[in-house]
């Protein structure tokens, strides 16, 4: 997938009638700017992946039942791959939150569980994690592995779940040893068979996938979608009128330095998630000063908080920026 017309839209909008003054009116503006999300074709290709997994009626519209691929009752999944501060967290949880198969749930029944990998990132810390998730924490963490994932399917059947949703999925992988990695999928592919089978959606970072293609039945069980990095090329003009989007949200002018937005880019480490998190920074210290017009300079504020370097290494402020090591930062 390429996000070469990146597509902006809000699902809320508003505008400020007069400057705020006081912390309260940028405290309420800036909720509001946070509570906006910026849809953009990534959404469309995740409800292409996951619409193929659900049921319909006889209208054709999906339901929160899951389609099954063979005839022993196996589901499917999705693979969901960005880096840090992509967006990814915020992409599935919308999906899931609006989707019309699931925004009226039947009393007692939850048809999307999701589940944060907890940490130590074990078997029997994750089927504990997803029960509490389910609303059932009476259960002794001395219980065997075994008991703990027969819980976990009975929970999930009784609840009419659809969707279970590990979320930071590689961290469930990433130290366990070849036999520990076997038993996990071995596990995920248990609750995507039989009665009661789910489907089973993993996000986290690009190791994931290689773990979770470790051999060619765990591979056909799930599509893969790799979110890909922002370019200024295909990217720039669609940040820069978010950008103004914002701005006339906060009753800000918006910025007019030429290089502004290819800066944003590189500085968000070419990640969709924090461009969005450092034009809000930026807005917020803006609006904090009085200012009437979001500037470079806001954002090299900004940077600095969050990066703790001098102008060396501020992208915002040195004149060979893209030469910076973001890896490394020139601290003072």
């Amino acid at each position: 997938m390429t996000m070469k017309a990146l597509i902006i839209g809000l699902t809320k909008a508003s505008s400020m009638a007069k400057k705020p003054n006081t912390p309260f009116d940028v405290q309420v503006i800036m909720d509001d700017l946070r509570d906006t999300y910026v849809k953009t074709p990534r959404d469309q290709t995740l409800l292409d992946h996951f619409d193929r997994l659900l049921q319909r009626d006889q209208n054709g519209i999906p339901i929160a039942k899951p389609v099954t691929f063979t005839k022993n009752g196996e589901t499917r999944g999705i693979v969901l791959i960005d880096g840090p501060g992509g967006g990814k967290t915020s992409l599935v949880d919308h999906a899931l939150r609006v989707h019309p198969a699931f925004s009226a749930a039947a009393p007692n029944t939850m048809p999307v569980i999701k589940a944060r990998v907890p940490s130590p990132a074990t078997l029997k810390s994750l089927a504990l994690e997803i029960l509490a998730e389910s609303g059932y924490e009476d259960v002794s963490d001395r219980r065997q592995r075994w008991f703990l994932w027969n819980l976990v399917r009975n929970r999930l059947e009784m609840l009419g779940t659809a969707v279970l949703w590990i979320d930071e999925a590689h961290d469930l992988f990433q130290s366990g040893t070849p036999s520990e990695v076997r038993d996990i999928l071995k596990t995920l592919k248990s609750l995507m068979q039989g009665d009661g089978a789910v489907i089973v959606i993993l996000t986290g970072i690009k190791s994931l996938w290689q773990i979770a293609s470790y051999d060619g039945q765990v591979k056909r069980r799930y599509t893969k979608i790799s979110l890909p990095d922002l370019t200024n090329a295909k990217d720039g003009k669609a940040i820069s009128r978010q950008m103004e989007i914002f701005c006339d949200m906060a009753g800000l002018l918006p910025p007019d330095e030429a290089d502004l937005v290819q800066r944003l880019i590189y500085a968000s480490h070419n990640r969709f998630g924090l461009c969005i998190e450092n034009i809000l920074h930026g807005i917020e210290l803006a609006l904090k000063s009085g200012a009437d017009k979001l500037e470079m300079q806001h954002f090299a504020e900004a940077w600095a908080m969050q990066e703790g370097c001098d102008y060396r290494g501020n992208v915002f402020l040195a004149p060979r920026w893209s030469e910076i090591d973001l890896a490394v930062p020139v601290i003072n």
